[in-house]
Formats: structure tokens, C-alpha cells, sequence
């Protein structure tokens, strides 16, 4: 079996210098460097979120390197959407949509609608809300990306059938990092989920808060806990929204998914075969299955439309396990191809590469967070094990999103221990229970890290990260939360019940309300794959 190890030394920014990974002990540390404001003015990209164009933007400047905050500095793109209720204005509201590598930029906006939406405009009135680019991000300085092609169609087949081809996807993966350490080297090491906790302390200092409230949905919500632990007193409120399980990161997580999203596909399988009057794929979920993996087969010999081959197919099709709103129209535009050789539905959600930045911060920040396998044999058994175990949709495209990460220039770490303090506050913490993304047991965990924080549990919901998407229960302790502290009384186990949305978690296509589905579905489009 092959055994893969990184370079001993790689060339950082043209220097020659070697890279090492940036440990962090765990402390706050130094107050972050003197901030005297933020010269807010229009932003350059105005979504449909903001028809007014009412967001402000700004870039703060932060140092790489926290150690050294007199050396080298980089930016972070921020953007504001102003409170409008002075008289009850209750401070920053920070929104991070996950990852790691997610834009954050539009979701100042984006979060004030989505309140809005639930009924509790008076609540969004009363915060200035916050979107960022974390370090790497987007319209940050610098963006980082080491290969813009990536991703473009029609790659190798993620499930390898022979040694082959196998050897080819880790040539593939070695080169990528290979291309990210070239380019960024410099970067790399500075890129822990704690770098960008202090990047937020920074903001705060600069916008002259005390404190901050957070709204972190998937990754975004151990980004939050790395601040809540790094620094408990400046903390007011935080939601935290399909919860990462911090005893898995990273390398573990991707394997917990793997068996959380067979479920979830079988179940939009299920769901394809109840509908076979409309769909005609299968009339049972074993059905539909087959006739997947067939279509999935005859696009590895004759790609669809000659840009959707197998791992193409799998990409688009994937979101159906993230989100129910994606149920009907992937279910139509796979009926559309299988039964009238229609492509224009699956090419309409194709992806033809430009998500570079995205996949180079998910594995930089993952890389950099904690120590991965540097033996391939280990990947490759614990992917062969799980396939071989009936685990088979996402397994081997998960070991590929991340086997950059087995060859990159320095092993990471130490992980960051995430650990509650009694000068906390009280967090929210809303799980789904069949949330693919971000397992159930993440929620579980993250409780016990955190004991003033209170779970809710949405009772068979299957989206991930579901607040602010139609399920009033969730929304209306989100708002109240918000508000005025209000918290579920504690229990053992999860402290509050929602039941998932019966027309949102099993839509009805051929009933208008079926349009609703996945209103806010746009931020469960995977960034990443927490």
C-alpha cells in the first residue's frame, strides 16, 4: 500500500524558508492591535438581499500572525447592516454561514431578511449585523487558491475501480497542495480556526463594541465556540446552528458523515419513489437507488451533455442530503434526463469550477486545525471499510474533498480544546436530528463542552443548519433568544423539542406550498462539507 508523507520543507512565497504548523496555546493572549474605527463605505457587490444597497462595507486590517501583531498584515472584508431601532439597540450581531471558506460578505443583509422573514423584524432592528470574509475568504486580501480548474468537468470518477485509478485522484490531490503551498505558503500556517477567532476580536475592537453576539450555522458554529473559549467575557449571545462534534476534528468528521448522508439519500430516494406517478424512477426507494446508480454508471462511459460525469452528478444531487428543499427540483431534473434525455435541469445546477477559493480555505483551515493521517493507507481502509459496509454515495467524494490535506506541506495542530467558562453566558444550540452535514451527536457534544448552553432539538428534521427556514418553533426561540436572553429550562439531554415541518421535511410537488420549500435554501448550498 502506498504510503504518502509530506515534503520535509517547502518553499514559502519564493523564500525557500520552510513551513511549519502554527501551534496555539489555548489563551487569549495580547489585547488585538489598537483599532481607531472602520471607514465603512458602499459595497462593490450589492445581492437580492439589499435591493436598497443599504449594507455597508470595509476592509480591517489584522495581523498574520497574532504572535508577531507588528509584522506582517493582511485584510479582512466586513460588512454592516445598521440597526434602525436606536432606542433598543442591543449591539453586533456577527453571522458566519460555515465551511470553513463560506463568504459571509452578503449575509449582514441576508440574516436581517431572513429574521425578518419569521416574523421578528423588531428583533433584526435592534442589532447592527455583521458579514465577513474570514482570512482567505473572497473579497479578503489576500483570497487564497492554488488550482482554478479543479473542479472542472468531467473529472475522474470519485469511486475508484481499480488501483489505477485510485493513483490518479492521489496524484491529483499531491499536486493541489503542492500548488497551495507554492502559492501560498506563507499563508497556510496562519490559518487555524483560532487566527480567525482573534481576526473577530480585532473587528469588535475596531467597531468599539465590548461584546459580541454570534449566529454561526455548520462550521460556523465551532467557529464560534473557538471565540467563546478564547474570549468568554466578551461574549453577549450566541446561536449555534447544526453543531460540529469537537471530538472529531477533523478527519473523523468526514467519516461520520459518510454514514449520516447514505441515510439521508436513501430517504430522498424514499421520498422519489413515492412519487413515482410524477418522477416514474423507481417505485420503491431500492428502485430508485438502482436506477441511480445506472444513470451514475452510463455518465462515467458517455457523460451527460458531455460535462456531467459521474462525480458531477454526485455533486449536484448531494444537496438533496443537505437540504429537502432541494427534493423536487433534483428529482425533476433527474426524470427529465433518465426518461426524456433532457440535460438543461442537471446542467442548470452544475458547477463548471470557479469554487477554487472555497475548497482551498476548507482544506487550509482543516489542515491547519488538527493532525490528519499522513499514511494513505489509512484513508484508503477506512473509505473501503465504510464502502464495503453499504456506506457507498459519499464515501470515497468525502476521502477526495479532503486527501489535499494527507499531502500538505506541515501536519497541524495541536487541536484547540474547547471548553466552557463560568464568566459564559448562555449559548442556544438547535440541531436537526438527521442532519447529514453535521450529525446529531455534534449537538450532543457541544452541550457538554459548553454547560450554560441549552439544545434544541428539531425532531426529525433532515436539513441542515434549519433556523430561519419555516419552522416557527425553532425561529421563535431564536428570536426570543435574541432578544431578551430567554432560554429553554436545563435537562438532561437536550433541553427543548421541535418536530421537523411535515410539508418543509416531506414536500408535497404537486402542491403550491411546495415552492416554499427551502425558502433559505441558498445558505444550505454546500460550502464545504461541514
Amino acid at each position: 500500500m502506498l504510503l504518502v508523507t509530506a515534503a520535509a520543507a517547502v518553499a514559502a512565497g519564493g523564500t525557500g524558508a520552510a513551513v511549519a504548523a502554527n501551534a496555539d496555546t489555548g489563551r487569549a493572549g495580547a489585547a488585538p492591535v489598537a483599532a481607531t474605527g472602520i471607514d465603512w463605505g458602499k459595497c462593490e457587490v450589492s445581492g437580492p438581499d439589499d435591493p436598497m444597497n443599504q449594507a455597508q462595507c470595509a476592509q480591517v486590517e489584522v495581523p498574520l500572525d497574532y504572535s508577531r501583531p507588528g509584522g506582517r498584515k493582511i485584510s479582512i472584508a466586513v460588512s454592516r447592516f445598521k440597526h434602525t431601532d436606536d432606542k433598543n439597540y442591543k449591539g453586533v450581531l456577527f453571522v458566519n454561514p460555515g465551511g470553513p471558506g463560506g463568504s459571509g460578505l452578503p449575509y449582514a443583509p441576508a440574516l436581517a431578511r431572513w429574521i425578518a422573514g419569521t416574523g421578528h423584524a423588531d428583533v433584526a432592528a435592534k442589532y447592527d449585523i455583521i458579514g465577513f470574509d474570514p482570512r482567505g475568504v473572497g473579497s479578503s486580501k489576500p483570497a487564497l487558491t492554488c488550482d482554478p480548474n479543479y473542479f472542472n468537468p468531467v473529472r475522474p470518477d470519485y469511486v475508484p475501480s481499480s488501483k489505477k485509478e485510485e493513483a490518479a485522484w492521489i496524484a491529483r490531490s499531491a499536486k493541489y497542495a503542492k500548488d497551495c503551498a507554492a502559492k501560498f505558503g506563507w499563508l497556510l500556517p496562519h490559518m487555524r480556526t483560532t487566527d480567525a477567532a482573534r481576526d473577530i476580536d480585532t473587528i469588535r475592537a475596531a467597531l468599539g463594541q465590548q461584546k459580541i453576539s454570534w449566529y454561526g450555522f455548520s462550521y460556523g458554529t465551532y467557529f464560534g465556540a473557538t471565540y467563546a473559549t478564547l474570549f468568554p467575557k466578551r461574549v453577549d449571545r450566541m446561536v449555534l446552528d447544526g453543531n460540529v462534534n469537537p471530538k472529531t476534528v477533523w478527519y473523523d468528521s468526514q467519516l461520520e458523515q459518510d454514514k449520516a448522508f447514505e441515510k439521508n439519500m436513501k430517504s430522498w430516494w424514499a421520498w422519489i419513489a413515492k412519487w413515482d406517478s410524477l418522477y416514474h424512477l423507481g417505485k420503491t426507494e431500492k428502485a430508485v437507488e438502482a436506477k441511480y446508480y445506472a444513470t451514475r454508471a452510463a455518465a462515467k462511459k458517455a457523460p451527460i451533455a458531455g460535462k456531467i460525469g459521474p462525480d458531477e452528478l454526485d455533486d449536484i444531487v448531494l444537496t438533496a442530503g443537505y437540504n429537502t428543499g432541494y427534493y423536487i427540483p433534483f428529482a425533476q431534473a433527474l426524470s427529465a434526463w433518465v426518461n426524456g434525455k433532457d440535460a438543461s435541469g442537471l446542467l442548470d445546477w452544475l458547477n463548471t469550477g470557479g469554487e477554487d477559493n472555497d475548497f482551498a480555505v476548507y482544506n487550509a483551515v482543516q489542515a491547519a486545525d488538527a493532525k490528519w493521517p499522513r499514511s494513505w493507507s489509512k484513508w484508503h481502509n477506512d473509505a473501503a471499510k465504510l464502502y464495503k459496509q453499504g456506506y457507498r454515495f459519499n464515501t470515497w467524494s468525502n476521502v477526495w474533498y479532503n486527501a489535499p490535506i494527507a499531502f500538505w506541506p506541515f501536519n497541524g495542530g495541536p487541536k484547540f480544546k474547547l471548553q466552557g467558562s463560568k464568566s459564559l453566558p448562555g449559548l442556544l444550540l438547535v440541531q436537526s436530528t438527521q442532519d447529514a452535514a453535521t450529525p446529531v451527536v455534534g449537538g450532543l457534544e457541544m452541550h457538554k463542552v459548553f454547560p450554560s448552553s441549552r439544545l434544541v432539538f428539531e425532531l426529525g428534521g433532515k436539513t441542515h443548519a434549519n433556523t430561519l427556514n419555516g419552522n416557527a418553533c425553532l425561529d421563535d426561540k431564536v428570536a426570543a433568544y435574541l432578544d431578551t436572553g430567554a432560554l429553554p429550562r436545563s435537562h438532561r439531554g437536550p433541553d427543548a423539542y421541535c418536530k421537523a415541518v411535515p410539508e418543509l421535511n416531506d414536500p408535497d410537488p404537486t402542491a403550491m406550498r411546495a415552492k416554499a420549500a427551502g425558502a433559505r435554501a441558498g445558505k444550505d448550498l454546500p460550502v464545504g462539507r461541514p
